[in-house]
């Protein structure tokens, strides 16, 4: 087995991020009665869901000392989800800020947040403006413990301290992902990240292409649309012999991926079709990023792939005392990182045991051996997608606890298939009322 834990003992808890995962595993760490201390380098709670104008000055660069803006978040953003699938389980995600749409808005979803930390007191543990340095075993000889050094911003002090465990809830919609674009170096365009997106007008009268068929690229090509001259969407899913304008849009195409750029400021498309283009904007996802981390290579990330990882969560090395909450992605979050949370609190509190490090290894390269024999590659070891329901299901048989509610799954289910029929339209297109009523009761049941 891991390393054994006193029944039901306490331990002293860094959580680093105050974002939607920091803040549940705080509330879930605290109710299996460890302490906790939470850092977050912003003003406030929410992580990414702070919405602010401000962008970097250089996205692309690779410069470390460059300022960096933790939100990706744009100015007409909405959920893509339900509320009452989004929400935690135990916290209904009801109207709270005004805006009473089912697919709501970027700040009603930072106002539940942040109703959501005041209910559970859990701001009280947290340090704002205090930006992580440093996470590294406290000492040679794997006792569990970790040194965390700190820097808080306005009373500018540094402390250096030493916790029983961490858990890094730090976010994954930081460090942009690029494609590469062969001439690039040498096109004289605007390159960007749809992470420094905030709103449509600089686009006015350009012409835009847009790398990517995730939410994003779906979005934020439909917002600049009504502004720009021409916008172009490049993707791997769309046919390399096809050039269609897309229902409802005058001025907006669908391309297979990019074949190369040019030096008097083209592109050319792999299905063969060239014009010429101002601004090329990738939406390409992000890198897990944990410059902070320490772990002698216990923890890699390579190809996108964090590992290894137990269940996502827990690098064998050092479970339990290091944990990872929030790495799957193509999942609906809040419900994910609840049930993470319960289950390191779980551990850590010696109420749930963990197998054994050389169990958990095997556990891992099963994984990876099946993704490799169906042909997935690396960068996709974290995506869920429909298999999120089993694992949350796994996760939730550790801790004891009823798995994921029917109606959550058909919600997730039903607006996977609206949205790909209807892209404009789905949020607000809702039908299937049955749902919101078992939603309803289920959180009934929850609350009282």
């Amino acid at each position: 087995m891991a390393p054994s834990l006193s029944p039901i003992r306490s331990h002293h808890v860094a959580v680093i991020g105050a974002g939607a995962a920091g803040l549940v595993a705080a509330r879930e760490l605290r109710r299996e009665g460890h302490s906790v201390v939470v850092f977050e380098r912003q003003k406030q709670v929410g992580g990414t869901w702070i919405y602010t104008d401000h962008v970097e000055p250089d996205p692309l660069s690779v410069d470390p000392t460059r300022p960096v803006v933790h939100s990706s978040v744009y100015a007409t953003l909405r959920t893509n989800l339900p509320r009452e699938c989004m929400g935690y389980r135990d916290f209904p995600f009801v109207a709270r800020s005004g805006d009473q749409r089912r697919f709501p808005s970027h700040g009603e979803v930072l106002a539940y947040l942040q109703e959501f930390a005041k209910e559970f007191a859990i701001e009280e543990v947290i340090r704002f403006e205090t930006a992580v340095e440093r996470v590294a075993p406290a000492t040679e000889g794997g006792n569990g413990k970790w040194r965390v050094e700190s820097t808080e911003k306005e009373k500018r002090v540094r402390r250096d301290e030493v916790y029983d465990a961490v858990v890094v809830c730090n976010g994954h919609y930081i460090e942009p992902r690029l494609a590469e674009i062969p001439g690039i170096s040498s096109w004289p365009g605007k390159e960007m990240h749809s992470h420094n997106y905030r709103i449509p007008e600089p686009f006015k009268d350009q012409v835009v292409v847009l790398i990517g068929n995730s939410a994003s690229a779906v979005d934020i090509s439909r917002d600049i649309a009504g502004h720009a001259k021409e916008v172009h969407v490049a993707g791997r899913s769309n046919p390399a012999d096809t050039f269609i304008k897309q229902p409802g849009y005058s001025n907006l195409w669908m391309h297979s991926m990019i074949e190369r750029v040019n030096k008097d400021g083209s592109v050319v498309f792999q299905n063969g079709q060239t014009i010429l283009v101002d601004v090329i904007m990738h939406c390409t996802g992000y890198k897990y990023h944990f410059p902070f981390l320490e772990t002698n290579g216990s923890v890699t990330v390579d190809d996108n792939r964090v590992g290894p990882l137990y269940k996502h969560v827990f690098p064998p090395e050092l479970a339990p005392w290091l944990s990872f909450i929030g790495i799957p992605w193509q999942v609906v979050p809040f419900p994910l990182f609840e049930l993470q949370s319960k289950w390191i609190a779980g551990v850590l509190s010696g109420r749930i045991m963990l197998p054994s490090k050389e169990d958990m290894m095997e556990d891992i390269k099963s994984l990876y051996a099946t993704l490799e024999a169906q042909g997935i590659q690396k960068r996709y070891t974290h995506r869920m997608s429909i298999a999120q329901f089993e694992y949350n299901d796994w996760l939730a048989t550790q801790c004891g606890c009823p798995g994921t509610e029917e109606w959550r799954k058909e919600m997730y289910l039903t607006t996977g298939v609206r949205k790909r029929a209807k892209p404009e339209t789905y949020r607000d297109e809702w039908e299937d009322h049955h749902l919101i009523s078992q939603a309803s009761q289920d959180f009934s049941l929850y609350t009282h």
